[in-house]
């Protein structure tokens, strides 16, 4: 495979591993790095990459690898969400207020749940994997995938409550 089919290859999927990455390592140069190595491990297995099933399934599986890695080796705990189409680009002002608002309940709601939740919850909601899918990338089944996000998304909604219950912001 030469040089413009290998891009022409992994184009529709590259913006999924930076926004993985990115909502693994929080920056976006440590993403953007974490997108580069991804590309280049892509690039050294160019020749064999026919006989994946999914290369996308692939890069985003080496994509959550060397994250893990990384914050494992940095014992980074603090993660974000990263979902840019949330707020409607077109919303009044007071709209996208709301927008953000909501945004960092649920982010703070993230914050609270096991690293395995935050990547389903990741994979699922905001790059809108199939669940056949996520179990390829998290080498895991689909059954513990759609427990893990049922409780990810109860833990979210039982922080919302209570907060917005007890009036509690945590900024």
């Amino acid at each position: 495979m030469n040089a413009q089919e290998f891009v022409h290859l992994i184009n529709p999927f590259k913006d999924k591993v930076f926004r993985l990455a990115k909502r693994l390592l929080v920056s976006a140069e440590e993403a953007e790095d974490a997108t580069q190595e991804v590309m280049m491990r892509l690039w050294k297995k160019n020749e064999s990459l026919e006989q994946y099933k999914s290369v996308e399934a692939l890069a985003m599986t080496i994509t959550k690898n060397y994250c893990l890695d990384q914050l494992k080796s940095k014992r980074a705990s603090q993660l974000t969400i990263e979902h840019h189409q949330y707020a409607d680009k077109q919303a009044g002002v007071l709209r996208h207020i709301e927008a953000n608002d909501d945004l960092q309940w649920i982010e703070r709601g993230l914050n609270v749940l096991p690293e395995q939740q935050k990547l389903i919850i990741q994979l699922r909601e905001v790059e809108q994997y199939e669940f056949s899918e996520i179990a390829q990338i998290l080498d895991m089944n689909e059954t513990a995938i759609r427990v893990a996000l049922s409780r990810g998304r109860k833990a979210i909604r039982e922080y919302m409550t209570k907060t917005h219950q007890y009036g509690i912001s945590s900024n």
